[in-house]
């Protein structure tokens, strides 16, 4: 079994994504599928193949996943802290869903109290 966002496909991604509290998609920049809580990003898909995904890490794990094989510091996102992976067939299907968590969780924290609590979030 090939374990890839593509076996989870991006369908699954969107269905999983909207599951998050407040979590809205959109395309922007014409070509990319961004996820967002809070009009801020936590997810990003570039639709063109081959299939880019990025999104938002702990600044503690930064480096470290930078440095697995599969990711690569996010251009234009890195000093935000965020990875993008290049290689998705080798990030298992569990690791997907808890990576999009936390990079909604981290985006979603710093959103203000009143509106994470008008999100649901809080």
């Amino acid at each position: 079994m090939r374990c890839t966002i593509l076996a989870m496909d991006i369908e699954s991604l969107q269905k999983f994504c909207k599951t998050l509290p407040g979590t809205k998609e959109d395309i922007k920049w014409e070509h990319d599928l961004c996820f967002t809580v809070g009009e801020k990003m936590y997810c990003v898909i570039g639709l063109d193949p081959p299939h880019h995904y990025s999104f938002k890490v702990p600044d503690e794990a930064f480096e470290e996943m930078a440095a697995r094989d599969e990711f690569i510091p996010a251009p234009y996102l890195a000093r935000a802290k965020w990875v993008l992976v290049q290689q998705p067939d080798r990030v298992r299907p569990k690791e997907w869903q808890a990576f999009v968590r936390e990079s909604h969780r981290l985006v979603a924290s710093k959103l203000p109290k009143k509106t994470r609590a008008a999100l649901g979030i809080d």
